[in-house]
């Protein structure tokens, strides 16, 4: 058998398939007996990092259930460009297949698996993302819409405010303290931190380290520990889990590419993404877990704020940031998200 490449494959498809319109007969998918191999690109770590072993889990997944008919060609952070790059390299069809975060340049609205308090735990949040699910109900139409076959969110856990000096456990301390806290500087993580009574200071990832040590800032959010820890740890006093924002980057592959195939090979892909997102959300918080535990065995403070703790940030928040969500989104997709969103733990 001659192995065609994907692009040649996509080609002849669509040439067969032209054929088949103007003659009036139904046009087939391609067997399942093709040979393919892929390109899957992570971009959030290198190859020994969890995020590059769990690509290399998928492309293994994938060699096996099609008995060898599916392989790959795995590229790790950086190899291939940034995350934009690479982004644009799956849309356009020069990769077939990404780990990596769901950037809103295409279409704005993807943005809403991003909004806080969206999720107080990873359970809600594998519920939520399951095939049937009401968030993927919402949000696999919208990756449709910009060329993307979307297979779910693999989780880091939930991000928290890391301070130095001092810290707030609620709504009404933050705002006594008057606490500067940086905030990544896009839509909704300034307007969010502000919400929950901080006053939030927009910085790149590059100044936040100088920023924390001079002053200008008293601490970092959005980030889950270990990011805290691993970079800003001999700077920062407290971390406090104030689960506002769900960390997650998500497993994603050219739609064109996955119409290709018949449906056969569209489940030994999805199947195997899907083991893929199921053993992150098993392991994500055994990781949160073990890196809460080195930060408080290096001398950082740790504190879990109780559910009524919880929910003085989560109402503001939802009242405040969600209702400006819907001049991003749109008042309709942000109803179904209201209508769905879990209250409380």
């Amino acid at each position: 058998m001659i192995s065609l490449s994907l692009k040649t494959k996509k080609f002849v498809k669509s040439i067969i398939a032209t054929c088949m319109i103007a003659l009036t007969i139904p046009s087939t998918s391609m067997a399942s007996n093709e040979s393919f191999r892929f390109k899957i690109v992570n971009t959030d770590g290198n190859e020994d990092s969890p995020v590059g072993k769990s690509v290399q889990l998928w492309a293994e997944l994938l060699k096996k259930k099609s008995n060898g008919r599916m392989k790959t060609k795995v590229y790790h952070q950086g190899q291939l460009g940034s995350i934009g790059e690479v982004f644009d390299h799956m849309i356009k069809g020069n990769v077939d297949m990404i780990l990596s975060q769901p950037l809103t340049s295409y279409d704005k609205r993807v943005g809403v698996m991003s909004l806080p308090y969206l999720f107080s735990n990873l359970e809600q949040a594998a519920d939520a993302f399951e095939k049937d699910g009401w968030m993927t109900k919402i949000v696999d139409p919208l990756f449709a819409d910009i060329g993307i076959k979307h297979f779910g969110p693999y989780p880091f856990g939930f991000g928290g405010v890391a301070t130095k000096g001092r810290y707030a456990r609620n709504y009404e301390q933050a705002q006594e303290m008057n606490l500067k806290v940086r905030t990544i500087p896009t839509f909704p993580n300034p307007q969010t931190v502000q919400a929950m009574g901080f006053h939030s200071v927009p910085l790149d990832w590059n100044e936040v380290y100088t920023s924390i040590q001079t002053g200008v800032v008293d601490g970092d959010s959005g980030n889950i520990i270990y990011w805290d820890y691993e970079y800003f740890g001999d700077q920062l006093d407290y971390f406090v889990h104030t689960k506002h924002l769900f960390s997650f980057s998500s497993l994603m592959m050219n739609k064109d590419t996955w119409d290709m195939l018949d449906e056969e090979d569209q489940q030994i892909i999805a199947s195997a993404a899907q083991e893929v997102i199921a053993k992150q959300f098993k392991d994500a918080k055994a990781e949160d877990e073990m890196w809460i535990e080195k930060a408080q065995n290096d001398g950082m403070e740790y504190f879990e704020p109780s559910a009524e703790e919880l929910k003085s940030w989560m109402e503001p928040v939802r009242e405040i940031v969600w209702r400006e969500a819907e001049k991003e989104f749109g008042t309709q997709l942000m109803q179904r998200i209201r209508d769905n969103a879990p209250d409380s733990q």
